[in-house]
């Protein structure tokens, strides 16, 4: 018996069963037991649980009439006692199926929540925020971003006496690039003096250097007010592709002295989602679903499948400059690492660069001779004890609910979840916060 990847509390055994009609009991702490929430029936060993394996997907099994059904128990167990196929000899699981009517009153009360709860429910009873000066040196603020433990900070122009914009992880990522190139006019030392004002005039450029698309991305500053209906925020955050949006107040009629209120992201309105349907989730059927039966994600193309986007993984060798040339070109915010089975050993995440910032080490190494496990590695003891590594690298099962997957998302620091194999902890796929909100309001 192993423990079920991304949930330690929750144990395993895999066997490859025949078609038909299979009792079982687990035997607990030296004593045979049967799991009261699971179909059961009385037996040759006492109360067993009963699992159907079909041949053919229109066979209706006719059941003892002493079987007891349970109620509904973790998906781990649901997908333990569907039923399945066989075809051409292969055992395939048989998925749930929702109606399209079903999938458009969940997506049509999903937006009818949002629409009518603001940014202001979003604020905590109590934390903090960080800004920074447009004329502070990249270096300090990026020494800010990794003490603060942040991955972002918006903007504050004394000049102006408004917000601007926001430092982030992807401009770190842009600066090291630039620095490795060697007809850069970015040089080490202008780095110590080089404010975060001259870089933004400068980034435009870069970018449509390092893009390969020819474009520049919007300069204008993203923001919300507190009482702003949650899709729209969401809306904002899909459509400008950021991860999250400062919610910024005013009580003057002409915006000055503008308050930071909080930081909105797709994780804190997923919880307050999470949180009111929680005890009315018959009301959205979609829920109940696995995440493999319903258009979320991405997956890794099966044989013969040439038309899905593959999924960006990297080996533990592959050289940093590698890695955040994906982040950069896919644009994507983390890539898993995988083992030559393709099975996760890792995740390195656009927020890891910060790590780099600490005593300056992103000035004496070298990208492209610098592993992603060594750049893993100097990065380990620079995690916050809020952020473990084990919380870092969330995993889920192709056959977990929506629900649970939801609320796995809404938890703080968790932007995405790889998908695995049982066992064998073979990448399947990842979903993120912005896939789960495409499903629900598009964007």
């Amino acid at each position: 018996m192993s423990p079920v990847e991304g949930c330690p509390t929750v144990f395993q055994v895999i066997y490859n069963l025949p078609p038909g009609y299979h009792q079982y009991k687990f035997f607990v702490d030296g004593e045979w037991r049967h799991d009261e929430h699971q179909p059961y029936v009385p037996g040759e060993y006492g109360i067993v649980n009963t699992v159907l394996l079909a041949t053919d997907p229109n066979y209706m099994p006719v059941l003892p009439p002493d079987v007891a059904s349970g109620n509904s128990m973790d998906v781990d167990n649901d997908a333990f006692r569907r039923m399945a196929r066989l075809t051409d000899g292969t055992l395939s699981e048989v998925l749930p199926r929702i109606s399209d009517t079903d999938v458009q009153i969940s997506r049509q009360r999903i937006s009818a929540f949002l629409s009518s709860h603001t940014a202001y429910e979003l604020l905590p009873e109590s934390g903090k925020v960080v800004a920074l000066d447009v004329d502070l040196p990249v270096k300090q603020a990026f020494h800010i971003l990794h003490e603060q433990g942040v991955f972002m900070a918006p903007l504050w122009d004394f000049c102006k006496g408004q917000f601007v914009g926001v430092l982030s992880a992807s401009d770190f990522i842009l600066i090291l690039r630039e620095l490795g190139n060697h007809g850069s006019n970015l040089t080490e030392e202008e780095l110590e003096t080089h404010t975060i004002s001259a870089w933004k005039e400068g980034k435009s450029y870069l970018n449509r250097q390092n893009n390969g698309h020819g474009t520049a991305f919007s300069r204008c500053f993203i923001h919300a007010g507190p009482y702003d209906n949650l899709k729209d925020i969401a809306m904002k955050i899909l459509q400008k592709e950021v991860s999250t949006v400062p919610i910024i107040h005013s009580s003057s009629e002409d915006a000055s002295f503008p308050q930071l209120l909080h930081l909105a992201s797709l994780s804190g309105i997923l919880k307050c989602i999470c949180r009111y349907f929680r005890h009315c989730s018959s009301s959205l059927p979609v829920l109940q679903l696995p995440i493999c039966a319903i258009p979320v994600g991405t997956w890794v193309p099966k044989i013969g499948e040439s038309n899905r986007r593959p999924l960006a993984m990297l080996r533990p060798t592959a050289s940093l400059a590698s890695a955040l040339n994906l982040l950069v070109q896919a644009q994507v915010s983390s890539i898993p690492i995988v083992d030559d089975n393709d099975s996760l050993l890792d995740i390195y995440c656009r927020s890891d660069i910060t790590a780099l910032a600490k005593n300056r080490a992103y000035t004496h190494i070298n990208l492209d001779e610098m592993t992603v496990h060594q750049a893993l590695q100097l990065g380990q003891d620079a995690y916050s004890p809020y952020e473990l590594r084990s919380q870092r690298c969330q995993m889920c099962l192709r056959s977990d609910p929506l629900h649970k997957v939801m609320e796995r998302l809404a938890n703080p620091g968790v932007r995405r979840l790889v998908i695995v194999e049982a066992g064998s902890k073979r990448v399947e796929g990842i979903v993120s916060l912005s896939d789960i909100f495409k499903f629900f309001i598009g964007g």
